[in-house]
C-alpha cells in the first residue's frame, strides 16, 4: 500500500541528504502554479511519487469556480483515457490466469464482431493485442453522430448500441499493419473482461484493483453520494471565454476507456503499483507490466501518447522527451486533461490533473497542452535525469 507523508524519513538517504530535492521541486512547484494560472487553468493536481512514496505534491486553483472551492487532496478530477491503463493490467490478469491469450482472435469472445465489414480478410485477423496496441483498424470516436445537443447521452448507454453499428463499420487498414488510436476496440476489451469475469466491468476493477491497492475514492461515473461534493468541475476555455461543461457525467458504455474519477491520492497509489519495485506485485507480476512496457508499434503524436518518438505499448504509451524514455497515457474529455508518466530508472513518476481545456488560436503557450508539455520537461530536467 502507498506510504504517504514523513516522506523524508521513508525516501532514504541517499535520494535527499544531496540536499537538492527541495530546491528542485521547489522550482517545479513555482513553474506548475505560474503556468497553470497564464493559461487560465481553473484548477489542477499534480503528485509526484518515488519509490512508492508521495514525495512532492501541489495544488492550485479551484474545483469549482461558482463557490470558488479551491482543489486539495480530497478533489475527484476526472481522468479519461487513463482509464485504459486498468483495462490493459485486467487483461494481462485474465491472460496470466491462463484465461485467454493475447493473440486470440477477438470475435472468440465477441462474435457480434463478425458483423464489421473488413476489406482486408476475415475479421478473425483482429487480435486482442491489436486491441490493446490501437493497431486494430476501428475508427477514433465511439459514436460519430450526434452528441452536440445537452438531451444527448454523452456517449452510448447500452452494448447493443454499439453492436447495431457493426454492419456499418469497416477497418481501416490491414490490423496489425498502422497505429491509429481508436476508442471503441477499448469498449471490446471491457467486454472481454465482463465476459471471463461474471462481472460488470466496474465490479471487476473495483474488486482485482481498487481494492488491493487501498483506492478507496475512486468510482466510474456518477459519483456516490458522500463524494459528490468532492467531484471537481470541469471548463472549457478559448482565447479567454470560459465555459463549464457537463458536471457528473456518465460515459456508458465506454467506460473501459474513460469512466475513471478518482483523487490524486488514489491516482498515486496506482502510479506507485505501476513503478514497482524488483518484485511482483499481488495485482500483477512485475514480468508482466514490463511486457505492457514494451514498445509493440510506432504511434502518433497526440493520439494518447506525446512527442514525435512515441511507440504504444500494451494498453500505455513509451515515449522519449530530451533523451530520456518515459512510459505514460494522457486524458481528454469533457474538459478535463490529465498525463500519467512512469520513469522506471529513477523508480519515480508523477499524476497530474487539469480541470480546464485552454485552447487559444493566437497564443499557443496558454494552453492546457501546452502547460502539460512544459510541466513534463521540467520534471525530466529536475527530477528524472
Amino acid at each position: 500500500m502507498l506510504r504517504t507523508g514523513a516522506f523524508l524519513a521513508l525516501l532514504g538517504t541517499t535520494f535527499l541528504q544531496s540536499g537538492s530535492f527541495t530546491d528542485r521541486w521547489s522550482r517545479v512547484e513555482t513553474f506548475y502554479r505560474q503556468r497553470v494560472q497564464q493559461a487560465g487553468i481553473v484548477g489542477s493536481s499534480v503528485m509526484y511519487v518515488k519509490e512508492g512514496v508521495v514525495a512532492a505534491k501541489a495544488f492550485d486553483g479551484y474545483q469549482d469556480l461558482a463557490t470558488k472551492r479551491p482543489v486539495d487532496e480530497d478533489t475527484i478530477f476526472h481522468w479519461a483515457s487513463i482509464t485504459k491503463t486498468f483495462t490493459g493490467v485486467a487483461i494481462m490478469q485474465l491472460r496470466d490466469r491462463g484465461l485467454l491469450s493475447l493473440d486470440d482472435p477477438a470475435i472468440k469472445y465477441v462474435p457480434e464482431l463478425r458483423d464489421v465489414h473488413n476489406p482486408y480478410g476475415d475479421i478473425s485477423q483482429v487480435t486482442i493485442r491489436h486491441l490493446m496496441t490501437h493497431s486494430a483498424g476501428f475508427r477514433v470516436p465511439t459514436w460519430p453522430w450526434g452528441g452536440d445537443q445537452p438531451w444527448h447521452p454523452y456517449e452510448p448507454t447500452r452494448w447493443e448500441q454499439v453492436v447495431a453499428m457493426f454492419p456499418y463499420t469497416e477497418l481501416l487498414f490491414k490490423p496489425g499493419t498502422k497505429y491509429s488510436y481508436s476508442n471503441p476496440g477499448v469498449i471490446f476489451l471491457g467486454r472481454i473482461i465482463q465476459l471471463f469475469s461474471g462481472d460488470d466491468y466496474e465490479v471487476y476493477i473495483a474488486k482485482n484493483i481498487f481494492m488491493p491497492l487501498g483506492m478507496t475514492r475512486s468510482f466510474f461515473d456518477r459519483a456516490p453520494y458522500h463524494l459528490l461534493e468532492h467531484r471537481s468541475h470541469s471548463y472549457e476555455r478559448t482565447d479567454g471565454v470560459l465555459h463549464e461543461q457537463r458536471f457528473d457525467f456518465d460515459t456508458g458504455i465506454t467506460v473501459s476507456n474513460g469512466g475513471l474519477n478518482a483523487p490524486p491520492g488514489d491516482m498515486a497509489k496506482w502510479l506507485a503499483f505501476l513503478i514497482g519495485g524488483s518484485g511482483d506485485s499481488p495485482i500483477l507480476k512485475r514480468a508482466s507490466l514490463d511486457e505492457m512496457f514494451t514498445p509493440q508499434i510506432r504511434a502518433k503524436d497526440g493520439e494518447g501518447g506525446s512527442g514525435p518518438d512515441v511507440q504504444a505499448g500494451l494498453s500505455c504509451f513509451i515515449e522519449r522527451h530530451q533523451g530520456v524514455e518515459l512510459v505514460g497515457h494522457s486524458g481528454d474529455q469533457n474538459g478535463f486533461i490529465s498525463h500519467l508518466y512512469v520513469h522506471r530508472p529513477s523508480k519515480s513518476g508523477y499524476i497530474v490533473s487539469f480541470n480546464t481545456n485552454a485552447q487559444s488560436k493566437t497564443d499557443s503557450r496558454r494552453t492546457t497542452r501546452a502547460v502539460d508539455d512544459d510541466l513534463r520537461d521540467l520534471i525530466i530536467r529536475e527530477l528524472f535525469r
